[in-house]
């Protein structure tokens, strides 16, 4: 049996990081910076822009959406509890949109 946030772990967690490392770029962020904010090396997230790690799936707009208040949220400081609430979001979505019927987390 796999748990949801067992599945959150595996695929739709790269996602969010993946989505949220480009959307931090974009911004004119460094790759160093947005590894540093993300918590992860300047090579994870050259891996997240060249699509080399995280899946690339389709996104709603909805999500897309949630992703650019995480990334304008993370650029003004964001607390930790707040940051949580926003993935979370972000992962209830793409359990929604992948059609697994499984219920994430209930933040």
């Amino acid at each position: 049996m796999i748990f949801p946030c067992e599945k959150a772990v595996w695929y739709h967690l790269p996602q969010i990081r993946a989505d949220i490392a480009i959307g931090l770029v974009k911004t004119g962020m460094t790759q160093s910076q947005a590894a540093k904010i993300l918590g992860v090396t300047p090579a994870a997230v050259s891996q997240y822009i060249h699509k080399k790690r995280g899946l690339q799936l389709p996104k709603t707009e909805e999500y897309q959406k949630e992703i650019a208040a995480v990334v304008e949220k993370l650029c003004e400081g964001i607390s930790a509890d707040e940051l949580r609430i926003l993935v979370c979001r972000c992962c209830q979505l793409l359990s929604r949109e992948s059609n697994d019927g499984v219920s994430l987390c209930s933040s």
